[in-house]
Formats: C-alpha cells, sequence, structure tokens
C-alpha cells in the first residue's frame, strides 16, 4: 500500500472512530464528576435524614411555585423577542421552552441538542427561520448577561458583608470573558454584517448539506433584525424585565428550600453563591451544570453562614424541582405539542422517539438540513423520486433549513 493510501486510511479511521472517541470521553468526564462531586455530597445528605422531622411543607410549596414562574418568565422572554405578527399563544411558547430544557437536562453541552428541537418547533408554528434564531441567540446572550450584572451586583453589595474569596476572581474573569466574546459578536454582525456573510459563505461552500449562500443570507437577515431589537426600547426593556426575573426568581426558589430546612439565608450572599454556581455550571461539560451547580452552591452557601447539612439538602431538594422535574414535564409539553388529542398512546410514543431522535441529532438555527424521526436528513428526502410530498420539495429551497 502506498503511503497516500495509508494516510487516507487513517483518515477514514479516525473520522469513523472521532465520534465514539468523543462520546467515551464524555462519559469518562461525566463519571469522575459523579464519583468526586455528586457521590459525596449524597452520603453527607444521607447523615442529615433527621431535618425531614423539621420540613416546612409551605416553603417547600413555595419554591415550587417561584421555578415554575420562573420558567414562565423564560416563555415570556421568548414572547418579547418575537416579532408581534404570527407570535404563537404563549401557551405554545412555554412548552416549546419547556421542551427544549428537557432536552438540554440530559445531554452533555445540551444547547446543541435543545437549540435544535426548540428551532424546529418555533418554525414548525409558522415563524420565519431568521427570526427565529436571531430570538435564540439574543435570548440565549442576554439572558448570559443580565446573570452576569446581577451577580456582579451581588458580589460588590456582598463583600462589606462577609468579605472577599478567591473565587470571586475567577468568576469575575470568566464573567468578562463571556462578556467580552458576546460584545465582539454583536459587533461583527451590526458593523460587520456583510463581512461577515462572505466569511460564512466561503466556510459554508465547503460543508456537505449547508451552502454558503444560504449562510451568508441568514447572517445578513440577522444583522437587520439585530439593529431593529437594539432600537425599540419597549422591547428591550421587558426583555431585560424578564431575563432579570426569570433568574431572581429561580434564585428565590433556592431560598425557599433552604429555609424549608429552618434556616434563612441572607438574599445577597444566597444569589451570590447562586450566580458562582451557574457561571461556572455553563460550562458545557455536563447537562445544564449537573454535578458542577450541585456541588458548588452548597460548599458556598456555607461560606456565607449556613450549616453543612442545611445547605446540601436545600440546594439537593431545590435541584429535584429545578434540573429533574423538567425533563418529564418538557416531554409531556413537547407531546402535547405534536400529538392531538385522543390520538392514542402509540402516537405519544412516536412523539417520544422523535424528541430523542431530534434531541440527538437536530442542528441549531444555522440553515442545516433537519432531520425526520429516523434520522434521513429533508434535504435527502426532498431529493427523492417523483411522488414526494409538496412539503418535502419545497424543503430544499427553505432557507431557514426548517431549540430544544
Amino acid at each position: 500500500m502506498t503511503d497516500d493510501g495509508r494516510a487516507a486510511r487513517r483518515r477514514r479511521w479516525f473520522r469513523a472512530a472521532r465520534r465514539p472517541l468523543r462520546r467515551v470521553v464524555i462519559l469518562f468526564i461525566l463519571a469522575l464528576i459523579i464519583e468526586y462531586l455528586v457521590i459525596p455530597e449524597l452520603v453527607g445528605a444521607s447523615k442529615d435524614v433527621y431535618l425531614l422531622g423539621r420540613l416546612n411543607v409551605g416553603w417547600l410549596i413555595a419554591g415550587l411555585v417561584l421555578e415554575a414562574v420562573s420558567l414562565f418568565c423564560y416563555a415570556l422572554l421568548t414572547r418579547a423577542l418575537l416579532p408581534p405578527e404570527g407570535r404563537p399563544n404563549i401557551s405554545r411558547l412555554f412548552r416549546i421552552d419547556l421542551a427544549a430544557a428537557a432536552v438540554a437536562h440530559v445531554i452533555p453541552a445540551g444547547t446543541v441538542g435543545s437549540a435544535g428541537v426548540g428551532f424546529q418547533l418555533f418554525t414548525s408554528e409558522g415563524l420565519d427561520g431568521t427570526d427565529v434564531g436571531v430570538m435564540m441567540a439574543t435570548k440565549g446572550m442576554g439572558s448570559t448577561v443580565v446573570l452576569n450584572v446581577l451577580l456582579w451586583l451581588a458580589l460588590v453589595i456582598s463583600i462589606p458583608l462577609s468579605g472577599f474569596r478567591p473565587v470571586y476572581a475567577t468568576v469575575a474573569i470568566v464573567g468578562a470573558v463571556l462578556l467580552a466574546a458576546m460584545a465582539a459578536l454583536v459587533v461583527g454582525l451590526t458593523r460587520g454584517g456583510k463581512r461577515a456573510g462572505r466569511i460564512l459563505r466561503a466556510i459554508g461552500d465547503k460543508i456537505p448539506g449547508v451552502g454558503g449562500e444560504r449562510l451568508e443570507k441568514i447572517v445578513l437577515q440577522a444583522d437587520e433584525s439585530l439593529r431593529r431589537l437594539a432600537s425599540d426600547r419597549h422591547v428591550l426593556v421587558g426583555s431585560l424585565t424578564w431575563a432579570a426575573l426569570n433568574w431572581l426568581l429561580d434564585a428565590a426558589s433556592l431560598w425557599c428550600f433552604v429555609a424549608a430546612f429552618g434556616s434563612f439565608a441572607n438574599p445577597v450572599g444566597l444569589f451570590a453563591a447562586y450566580g458562582i454556581a451557574n457561571v461556572l455550571g455553563a460550562i458545557p461539560v455536563t447537562p445544564a451544570g449537573l454535578g458542577v451547580i450541585d456541588s458548588v452552591t452548597p460548599v458556598l452557601l456555607v461560606s456565607f453562614g449556613l450549616t453543612r447539612s442545611v445547605a446540601t439538602l436545600g440546594v439537593l431538594s431545590w435541584r429535584l424541582v429545578n434540573f429533574w422535574l423538567p425533563i418529564p414535564s418538557g416531554a409531556a409539553a413537547y407531546v402535547s405539542l405534536k400529538v392531538p388529542r385522543g390520538a392514542g398512546i402509540k402516537a405519544m410514543r412516536r412523539a417520544l422517539a422523535e424528541l430523542t431522535a431530534r434531541g440527538a441529532h437536530s442542528p441549531g438555527p444555522a440553515g442545516q438540513p433537519a432531520q425526520d424521526p429516523a434520522g434521513q436528513p429533508a434535504q435527502q428526502r426532498a431529493e427523492e423520486p417523483a411522488g414526494q410530498p409538496a412539503a418535502d420539495a419545497a424543503a430544499e429551497d427553505d432557507p431557514t433549513g426548517t431549540r430544544s
């Protein structure tokens, strides 16, 4: 075999092994996190079962309600960022966001899969793909900015009260890097949209099934949409308000779960611990910060004056509602969106299988071809022989490539 043949064989082997190797690495990292972060917390919590006898059910119910309202505020943020024309009602927007959260909570780096499912659900409601893409990007970036601003305010207030901690510097650096990256992205789109479009056109031409012209068109349309959003004060104020309420109510839910075990945390210190944990949990290693938030938050709460027992049980009970409950709730929301009433259990099972497939394979709103539940690209179906449905025939010409 020649050197070129051996090199080509190695390249084919690497392409075939890349995905399994990536999954092995992710599973290994997950195992380390569970072994060294999650299990010690659970073992420590098992020693504090006696606190369950002092459990205040009223505070638990309050925490559950606040978490639900927090999720509803996220749907209101979605509504504020979408154009009024043809916008679905708040019930459907809430269920779409909930279905996206379910995917994000079960897949490592789940924001990619959740964005794909959400994009498909939003566009299936008749929304323009570019409007949906801009809304999702703006919502993600804006929500991150709001969290960092609220966190910095909490840190500035807490330093005179509780003193400076080394983790503050780390979080400030991470937050500054995130904000700088998002600022560069926004400036690149708003001031250099044509240049960005040309760059993405050249990149897209080399990606099978995407196409540079489609990517360039979406970037130019996104530039116009971002400019309109920045000039609309009503939309801007409403978006910032709902994003802030989403974070604040989630943190208030944590406060209630801690209070249910008999301790009333300092709200500023609690939000500082909550914000730091969520910033660190945003690193795309585990689904929605699983293991990171669960372990970091109790440690920080203890540094702000709570006992280890109360902090651990309060955080674990809050995560049952904050992390685990949206998974079955989101699956039920997806079924309610896709399955007509009275369709039967088989239709529900098909919808759940479709959600799983889309979560694993869907692209984000970059114009890449969507996939059906069987994993077959929509563009490939559009190229099949005559007799195909009209909708499939049009799929190839759809510039949107019609979260979680």
